[in-house]
């Protein structure tokens, strides 16, 4: 049984999936509040369903690639049964996560994109650092970067750990706080081996529109 506060089909607005039509199945409930959070509303909003539910849900929309999303799925246990059952169906499987669970027990083949949260979303304590050696080289960290700290912050996680050498990196400005065009000047002037993102979902429908 897992909590879900939505399952929608979209376009994948962020990873190295975006673009890709994608179904989202949002689960409810999550252990941080990151202060630039933008789905605060899966605090607390959802029903339960059971995988075999979920599944139906999920098929009903032909597509190829499913994201769970949350909230954050993995602090419910139900999560894990729910990636290997759509993986056992042959679908694209990603997970985005907050970072502060271990990934240890995710199926292997699940695209995993963990964040790591900078200092500035206040949340920067709270990671799991172990997911810094459990990552495969189709896993992603990524960094939501509020300030010119964060950025800073980021940069020297990424050195210090060799992130590089693990997997992909992925750095995202937060909406309203940092400038596309900052973010990636402050990339190219530190010839950061990294790949630079912004939510295509907002630059789409705006950034209050759910469900998208």
């Amino acid at each position: 049984m897992i909590k879900i506060n939505e399952i929608f089909f979209s376009i994948q607005g962020e990873s190295l999936l975006a673009g890709k039509p994608t179904v989202f199945v949002r689960t409810a409930t999550c252990n941080l509040r990151c202060t630039w959070c933008d789905t605060k509303y899966s605090y607390w909003e959802g029903s339960v369903m059971t995988v075999p539910q979920i599944l139906e849900k999920v098929k009903s929309f032909g597509a190829k690639y499913v994201c769970l999303t949350g909230g954050e799925p993995l602090g419910q246990k139900g999560s894990i049964e729910l990636m290997r059952a759509l993986l056992a169906e042959n679908y694209t499987v990603s997970l985005e996560t907050n970072g502060s669970f271990s990934i240890k027990e995710v199926p292997l083949d699940v695209v995993k994109v963990v964040d790591v949260k900078c200092p500035d979303s206040g949340e920067s304590e709270s990671m799991a650092w172990e997911n810094l050696s459990l990552v495969r080289p189709h896993d992603q960290f990524k960094f939501v970067v509020a300030s010119k700290a964060d950025f800073d912050w980021a940069l020297k996680v990424c050195r210090d750990h060799s992130l590089e050498e693990k997997c992909h990196i992925l750095y995202s400005p937060v909406h309203g706080k940092v400038k596309p065009q900052e973010l990636a000047h402050w990339i190219l002037d530190s010839k950061a081996p990294v790949t630079m993102q912004i939510q295509l979902h907002k630059e789409i429908w705006g950034p209050n529109e759910r469900g998208v």
